[in-house]
């Protein structure tokens, strides 16, 4: 029997795979692949080599991609460290392996070219984005980290590779207001798994890209016909979005009725959701605690 790959989760095409995949699927050929980090602030995943394609996700400055081809015309195929997911991107957008020492827990912070705050940035960091310091210096009363590439970034912006947040909800809360984007993975916008991915992060729980892998795998399935019985961090499914129980009857969503991160009352967005394509709550999930 042929197995079944996920184009999202599987770098494998009928014309090219992973080497890791040789035996288990049918391809022309299969490649080592090559391991480089992103050096753009964003880098847009698409499931075409075509600038025109809706994304699939992104990749944030300072994650690894590990890349088994790359085409005249600028685009790379690989997959991302981070969550798996698997696309076409930029090669221009991608530098030399760093090992990161630390992540941006910010919101969002620019990266400067010195340490000084009066000169113009050169990027706008994600919440989640990875960077490698070497060093921290003051100006005017102000630390910042000196990073490895040689700019600077406002040193409390960022926290070790290891510290976790004791509410992760409260980063998602963070969010609020944030556009909706489909496809988006960082603070400049996102969509509703992105939400949920980005904030368990900074929790410490690792989770899956889309609402369709985190409603398979994230935590553990939960009750969710008295929804009183829900707490603070679950996670309600639909057919194809995610939100978070923020509280008693509260909702917290990347959503497209709202076009932002918004909150709303649970009973309220369950009538209205039911109402449209996605219908009625799928699964809720619980993540453990850590």
């Amino acid at each position: 029997m042929t197995e079944t790959f996920d184009r999202r989760r599987h770098p494998v095409r009928a014309d090219l795979a992973a080497i890791d995949y040789e035996g288990r699927a049918t391809a022309s050929c299969f490649a080592e692949g090559e391991v480089f980090q992103v050096i753009a602030d964003q880098l847009p995943i698409r499931p075409e080599p075509r600038p025109d394609r809706p994304i699939d996700t992104e990749a944030l400055s300072g994650e690894w991609v590990t890349v088994y081809e790359q085409t005249p015309e600028g685009w790379a195929w690989g997959q991302l460290d981070t969550d798996g997911y698997v696309g076409w991107f930029s090669s221009d957008d991608l530098g030399p392996v760093k090992p990161a020492t630390h992540r941006v827990r910010a919101l969002r912070t620019y990266r400067y070219p010195v340490a000084d705050l009066k000169f113009p940035p050169l990027g706008l960091l994600s919440i989640g984005s990875l960077v490698t310091v070497i060093g921290e210096t003051e100006t005017r009363g102000l630390a910042y980290a000196l990073l490895s590439d040689g700019s600077a970034v406002v040193a409390k912006h960022l926290v070790p590779l290891d510290a976790v947040e004791d509410d992760w909800v409260a980063v998602a809360e963070e969010l609020i207001g944030t556009p909706y984007r489909w496809g988006g993975r960082s603070s400049l916008g996102l969509d509703c798994s992105a939400l949920v991915q980005l904030a368990a992060q900074t929790g410490g729980h690792g989770l899956p890209r889309d609402s369709d892998m985190q409603e398979a795998e994230a935590g553990e399935a939960v009750p969710h016909d008295d929804p009183a019985t829900l707490k603070r961090g679950d996670l309600l499914f639909w057919k194809g979005h995610v939100g978070i129980v923020a509280g008693e009857n509260r909702l917290l969503h990347a959503n497209g009725y709202t076009m932002t991160v918004a909150y709303e009352p649970l009973d309220k967005a369950i009538d209205r959701i039911a109402a449209t394509e996605w219908g009625a709550i799928t699964k809720a999930r619980r993540l453990p605690e850590l």
